[in-house]
Parts: C-alpha cells; sequence; structure tokens
C-alpha cells in the first residue's frame, strides 16, 4: 500500500468535516430536522404540504455548491475503478441499505453519532463494515 502524499491534505479534509458538522448542527438548531440525505430526498417522493420548500431549498444548495467551487477552482477529475454495471450495483445496494438502516451515512454517521443515538452507531458499524469487507474481498480475494 502506498499513500498519495501530494494528495494528502489534513487541513483541507479538517475544515471540510467542521463545515459538515456546523452545517448538520445549524440544521437541527435551527429546523429541528436531522439533515439526512436520503429523508430529505425521499420526503420529497412522498412529499407533504408545507414539507416540500426546505426540502427543495436543500438540494438545491446540494447542486449549487459544487457548481459554486467550479467558479473559483477547477473540478477535480475523478478517476473510477469500476464499470457502468459495478457502479449501478452499488448504487441499487446503498439504496437497499439505505432503507433498512432507516436513514444513509449523514443522517446516522454525522447527525446520529453527534447525537450519541445507540441506532446510528450499530447502523454506522455496520456500513462501515460492509464497506472494509467488499474493498477487502474485491482488491484481495477477487482481484478486481
Amino acid at each position: 500500500m502506498t499513500i498519495d502524499w501530494p494528495a494528502f491534505t489534513p487541513w483541507t479534509a479538517l475544515a471540510g468535516g467542521v463545515l459538515v458538522g456546523a452545517a448538520a448542527a445549524m440544521f437541527v438548531l435551527l429546523n429541528g430536522r436531522i439533515a439526512g440525505i436520503s429523508g430529505i430526498v425521499g420526503g420529497l417522493l412522498r412529499p407533504v404540504r408545507g414539507d416540500v420548500a426546505w426540502r427543495l431549498a436543500f438540494v438545491a444548495g446540494l447542486v449549487a455548491a459544487p457548481m459554486a467551487y467550479a467558479v473559483v477552482a477547477p473540478w477535480p477529475r475523478p478517476q473510477i475503478d469500476a464499470g457502468y454495471v459495478a457502479l449501478v450495483a452499488a448504487g441499487l445496494l446503498v439504496g437497499v441499505g439505505t432503507r433498512y438502516a432507516s436513514g444513509c451515512t449523514s443522517g446516522h454517521g454525522v447527525c446520529g453519532l453527534s447525537r450519541l443515538s445507540p441506532r446510528s452507531l450499530a447502523a454506522t458499524a455496520v456500513f462501515m463494515g460492509a464497506g472494509f469487507l467488499t474493498v477487502f474481498l474485491m482488491r484481495h480475494l477477487l482481484d478486481l
């Protein structure tokens, strides 16, 4: 295993983490809701009267943020080491896991853990463990 030292940016990672944490804290304090993306988007798929505007604003912010970034810096070029079939399968598995866990990584991993939720701790441990196991199987046992 090698570390890509030029890409190792602990200070920007720390700043990003602080921003995510501050945004999640502000969202729960000002809106009284958890900033879980799957729950917010899911609420748009089954709209409830008076509950749509803030959800649309949140999703619009998720879309607008990378566009604002592109104004000041070039977009990083992603390197994806998987084919389309694997990406579609992974997306579907994440969706199924999100339904089973009653939330996603942002809802459980960011917001739930910070509230010391036992359910979120269990969900985060399971999805992190599943991710570790998948990478190990794919890279070391199946050599994909």
